[in-house]
Order: C-alpha cells, then structure tokens, then sequence
C-alpha cells in the first residue's frame, strides 16, 4: 500500500462495474463522465471491474460489459479485476485489525453482512443493531482464540462511538455531506468466508491504483461515510469524490430492467442503430449540461466542455414509452450525427445494417445509395426501409392506384409511363440526362412535373415517399427501371381496362 495518497496535477479515475448483469445506460453514462473528465484534464481512465461477488457475478455479464464498451469506442489506459487482488484485499483488512480498528463477529446473525447499497445503514436509524457490544468488547484473547479454533467470523470495522465524531466530505455535485459517526454501523470489512465486502475491496483497489477523483452515482452517496473511514484506517488521503444523479423513467422510479425492460440495456440502443457518438451525446446531457446550454456536440467538443460544475443535483429523466421505447431527444440527436457523418463513414456504417436484413449489398451499392437516404433516416435500422427497394430483384406489391397522378386517371398514368420508357431507352443514365430528358416528357405531354413524375416514383421505388427521382433512377440503372415501368404500365392499364375514364 501507498503512502497517503498524494497530490497529483493529473487525475486518476476509475469505471467499476459489477458483472451481475448487462451495461445499464447509468453505469454507460458513469463510465463517460469519469472518461470525459480524465480526457479533459489529461489524466488515466482505469477499469476495474469489481467482481468479488462470486455468487452473482457471471462471464456472460463480464462480456456484456466489455461488448457495450467497445460499442462506445472509448478507451482506458489501465485495467484490473478485484478477483486478482484479493491478498491485498486480506491484507489490508488484517492491517486494520492489528491496529485496532476491527473486531471480529462471530455472531452467527451477521457473519453474512452487508450489501453494496447500504441497506443496514438505512435500517440502522430505524433502530436496527448498529453494533453487537458483546462482540465489539469481546477481549483480544478470547478472540484469538475462537478464531484459532475455527469458529467462522466476518471482520467489523470498529466504528467511533460516544465521541461526538462527525464524518464529512465536500462532494462536487452534492456540497458538504456529514453524518455522526454514531449513526455508522459497524460494517463488514471480510465477510465469513474471508472475500472482501464491496467497501474494504472497493477502497484498498482505489487507494492502491491512486484514484485521485472517484465519480459515481449518487446511489453510493451514503456509502461515502463508511470509505472515510476505511481510508483512514488504511492511512491514505481519501479520494475527492462526485455523485452523479440518478437516471429515473418517466415515472420518477429508478431505471431498472426488472421494470422498465431492454431499454435500459446498451445493447438494445445500438441493436436499433443508434451511432455510438450520438449515445454519448445524449447521455452526457442526463444530468449536465455546458455552460452554453449546447445540445448536439461531437465528442472533442464534450471533451473540451465536460465539467463536474456542469452536472446537476436532480435526477434525470429518461423519457419513454411503450409505444415510444427511446427518448425523443436520443433520436433526434441520432438523426444530427448520422447528417454530420461523412458519407463514406456512414456507408461504412451501414453496410452491415443491409447484410443483416439479407440484401446483397455491395460496398458500392451502399456509397450510391447512402447520400440518398440520408436525410430520411433518424436510426441505422431505418435504412432498411428507407431503401429496400434498391437491393431487390422484385418490387414488394403496391397498390395500383398510387401509379394515378393527382387529378389524373389511369388512362394518364400508362401515358406517362409509356412515354418514360420511350425517353428511358435512349437517355444517358446519369442524373443531369434523366433530369433533362423526364422534364421534356412532361412537357411534351402537356403536365406538371409533379404530375408526371408520381407514377415513375411509384413505378421504380413501389411507393410515393422515395428518395430524389433522378438519382434514385441513376444508382438503379437502365435495365431495372425500364423492367420495373413495363409492370407499372401492365398495373395501369387493368386499372384503364375495369374503369374506363369518363
């Protein structure tokens, strides 16, 4: 173990996730805010993953975790697992014994103790037992020896009591918290069967890797009090700390798959094609916000803004539904990023979003079609949607009556089709030639471009909503066009054919 801890220019801070279950976009945003900070300040980002709880803790949570990350795509410097650590972990909480600052409990009741969350504590102003006097004041001797006979004990801190002691800290976010030591209960450093509880492993592993500023959510804001004094029974200066508001659903309860499903799951964000930078985005914006009250930012941006000034107090609202599962912000903060992409990476982007819906989508079918849909998809998945009609072989059926022009008939609609073909056989199939030539043949039929085109659009892209016409028509080449007209025409003319015009 380290000297106290010094002081140090750059920051040291630390992500540690449990692996008992998937990433929850609360442990994403914690993860970002303690990389934005040590980004900003030029410090060391550490992963730790804290998996001492071996009877929840699982390798399909471990790769979850690691699987959301690498989704992100930010980095770390430095990485570790409790498990590999637990002599030290021993160790120290041996240390503390020998000075005093510990007793053992063979109390059958307890020798189990306590939770991560503080649960005891809680119970312990109700009245609950806050220590077991028998046990505290059980003589060194007399514990040497029931120990040295086998007798199964958890290892207690020997909290202050009678003294009128105060335990304090000054949070970034929160201010100035305090609370009598006497209000502490003796919680388990070692457990019975000799691992570590999360507060002793927590703070040795952050003293021994010299986090400097732990940052976490303020659901541990009451677990803060018990480190004080493991630190100071490790004789090292405690960390500076921020807890981070919680994220809560519409309902004001905390978000929890349990209750609210896959949407507080990583994975379900980028499995509905959220781009990993635009998460970022909107998450940083669940419980702070830069001093110029920006929304959209790239990730340089939030890099040179991110402060812990910025961040609120209050919860932060995630809005959703369940016919409207994501945050109508996320999406649009989608929708601004995949704009801001360059077209290249956003093909890049999408070229796996094709294959997986089974079109034969080559790198540079996807690079033609990509700035054609651009502007008309909010999520990645969209594109599938967007721009079907482009991959297959075979138009899915559309309603014959879409080919009819407004104020026009079918009789008007296989005149224009009929003349697009005959325009189509001999034009260059590049945009400036189809848009010079389908204008001539509105023109030459005496209609409004918007007339004539509806059933070309709805003849090459089997709906009215499709991307620009002539570019559409360009990226789907001769040979589809003219097949796809010749079956819009067949369409019309059964219309013209079971109800004449007037």
């Amino acid at each position: 173990m380290p000297a106290p801890t010094p002081s140090v220019s750059l920051p040291r801070v630390r992500f540690a996730p449990s692996p008992t279950g998937f990433l929850h976009v609360g442990s994403a945003r914690t993860f970002i805010f303690n990389w934005l900070y040590a980004r900003h300040h030029h410090g060391t980002m550490v992963l730790r993953l804290d998996d001492t709880d071996v009877e929840r803790n699982t390798d399909a949570s471990v790769q979850s975790i690691f699987e959301g990350l690498r989704w992100l795509g930010l980095d770390w410097d430095e990485e570790y697992k409790q498990s590999e650590r637990l002599a030290l972990h021993r160790q120290q909480a041996e240390a503390i014994f020998a000075k005093g600052l510990a007793y053992r409990d063979f109390t059958p009741a307890h020798v189990g103790d306590d939770n991560q969350t503080g649960a005891q504590g809680a119970a312990s102003r109700e009245g609950a037992w806050l220590f077991n006097p028998g046990m505290r004041d059980l003589s060194r001797d007399e514990s040497d020896r029931r120990a040295g006979a086998g007798e199964p004990f958890a290892l207690r801190y020997r909290v202050p009591r009678g003294q009128g002691r105060t335990l304090q800290f000054d949070d970034a976010v929160y201010g100035l918290q305090t609370k009598a030591a006497d209000e502490v209960e003796d919680f388990a450093l070692l457990r019975s069967d000799g691992l570590p509880t999360y507060h002793l492993a927590s703070c040795v592993d952050d003293a021994d890797l010299r986090i400097s500023r732990i940052i976490r959510g303020q659901d541990h804001l009451t677990n803060t009090f018990k480190h004080l004094l493991i630190f100071e029974g490790l004789g090292v200066r405690p960390p500076e700390f921020a807890h981070l508001p919680l994220l809560v659903a519409p309902d004001g309860a905390k978000l929890s798959k349990r209750k609210h499903g896959p949407v507080v799951s990583v994975t379900t964000y980028r499995d509905a094609g959220f781009l990993p930078r635009a998460f970022i985005n909107f998450l940083c914006l669940l419980g702070w916000s830069p001093k110029n009250d920006r929304e959209f930012m790239a990730l340089d941006e939030l890099i040179e803004l991110f402060s812990l000034e910025g961040v609120n107090r209050a919860n932060a609202v995630v809005n959703f539904s369940p016919d409207d599962p994501f945050d109508a912000k996320a999406v649009w903060l989608n929708a601004e990023h995949i704009r801001a992409l360059p077209v290249d990476e956003l093909a890049r982007q999408l070229e796996p979003v094709f294959e997986r819906a089974g079109f034969s989508a080559t790198p540079e079918k996807v690079a033609a079609v990509t700035p054609l849909i651009r502007e008309r998809i909010k999520l990645l998945r969209e594109a599938v949607s967007a721009a079907d009609f482009f991959f297959v072989a075979e138009l899915a059926p559309y309603d014959a009556a879409e080919l009819i022009p407004q104020k026009g008939d079918a009789v008007l609609a296989a005149r224009v089709l009929e003349k697009t073909e005959q325009m189509l056989a001999s034009t260059s199939f590049d945009h400036d030639s189809l848009d010079h030539a389908l204008r001539a043949a509105a023109s030459e039929l005496g209609l409004k471009t918007g007339q004539a085109f509806q059933p070309i659009r709805v003849a090459v892209c089997g709906r009215k909503n499709a991307p620009p016409l002539f570019a559409t028509m360009a990226v789907l080449g001769r040979a589809v066009c003219l097949e796809r007209i010749r079956q819009a025409e067949a369409k019309v003319q059964s219309l013209a054919s079971a109800k004449p015009s007037a």
